[in-house]
């Protein structure tokens, strides 16, 4: 049926240039097409919830279209069109209150999607709600939320990118959060597990504030989280923290404050691999994987991939530096089997 509707949306564009399709939104008669776009952006009045979008790119000139959503989420890889052509592309996109970090302001209501590219060209859309999609919730702190502005940006905030239809992000990763805090804000943990379904992931990256949590509450509160997710019948992964950009004289990264070794000597990827392998949980250890990008780009070459060059800032992670860290995290969901390979965009 998926495809069948986007070869019905590609031809009805090709003969009619900007289209409209009606579609129910949760039992609300409106159309969710074209007409709520303009050159460079959507609004659709839908309420909280999973959408599947299914575009058509492409005009009579050239194009090269990306698409993002709600808080700055990366959608839809910038994609060529030749003259006179038309592509079909499709993603799923969840909607909810707050749109970006949990604990921050709610945003627009409804979906938001925002055109770019060096020259965006949108032929026809189509918005309904999601009757089978499989959710990745994300579990983590401000290297992996949905930052709000620029130059900022999470590897969650950029994952979706990677994913086909079929298969959406709900990152609930918020700036500033330990294991200790995460599991007491309400509006974290105790909002996330509920929404948990059979058979979604929900991956877990909590390190980089831990900083006072000595090692027996810190692999206390991995094993909650675990539990915690087993319990609502998903698949918890344990991600192990992104490096710091802290360098040795001999161009190596620093063992303690880059590889995430607390105060108290806790050394965060090492009881996180731990507890995975006790606990039989999937691990992507995103610390030996970044560790190795960022040795090898070295001290110069690797400046791009955090906000050295803009903030001084050693920690966080440009869009671009995002945008590779979430290359990372999707091949090792396809490797481990987590994702199907057919569900995730290669290029």
């Amino acid at each position: 049926m998926r495809r069948f509707n986007l070869a019905l949306l590609a031809a009805v564009a090709l003969s009619t240039g900007l289209i409209a399709v009606p579609a129910q939104a949760h039992g609300r008669s409106a159309p969710l097409g074209i007409e709520n776009c303009t050159s460079t952006a959507c609004h659709f009045d839908v309420p909280p919830g999973t959408y599947d979008v299914q575009l058509l790119l492409g005009g009579d000139s050239a194009s090269s279209t990306s698409v993002t959503g709600e808080t700055r989420r990366s959608l839809l890889p910038e994609t060529a069109v030749a003259a006179g052509e038309r592509t079909a592309r499709s993603f799923t996109v969840n909607v909810r209150t707050p749109e970006g970090e949990p604990t921050g302001p709610d945003g627009t209501p409804g979906l938001d999607l925002a055109l770019g590219g060096s020259a965006p060209a949108l032929a026809g859309i189509r918005v309904t709600p999601a009757r089978h999609a499989r959710q990745i919730f994300l579990v983590g702190d401000s290297t992996v939320c949905d930052q709000p502005g620029d130059p900022y940006s999470g590897w969650g905030q950029q994952l979706p990118q990677y994913l086909r239809e079929g298969v959406s992000v709900a990152n609930y990763a918020d700036s500033g959060e330990s294991t200790v805090t995460y599991l007491s804000e309400p509006r974290l943990w105790a909002t996330v597990q509920p929404l948990i379904r059979p058979g979604d992931l929900v991956l877990v990256q909590l390190a980089h504030n831990d900083k006072t949590t000595d090692e027996a509450t810190y692999r206390a509160n991995l094993e909650t989280l675990v539990a915690g997710v087993r319990q609502k019948g998903g698949n918890p992964v344990l991600v192990t923290p992104i490096v710091r950009r802290w360098f040795n004289s001999d161009g190596t990264l620093n063992n303690n404050t880059a590889l995430l070794v607390n105060g108290l000597g806790v050394d965060h990827p090492a009881v996180i691999r731990a507890v995975a392998a006790e606990q039989h949980v999937p691990l992507i250890d995103l610390t030996a994987k970044t560790k190795s990008l960022v040795e090898s780009l070295g001290v110069e070459g690797s400046k791009a991939i955090y906000l050295y060059n803009e903030k001084r800032d050693n920690t966080h992670t440009s869009v671009h530096g995002a945008t590779v860290y979430a290359g990372l995290v999707r091949d090792e969901l396809v490797a481990r089997h987590l994702v199907p390979k057919g569900l995730v965009r290669v290029g």
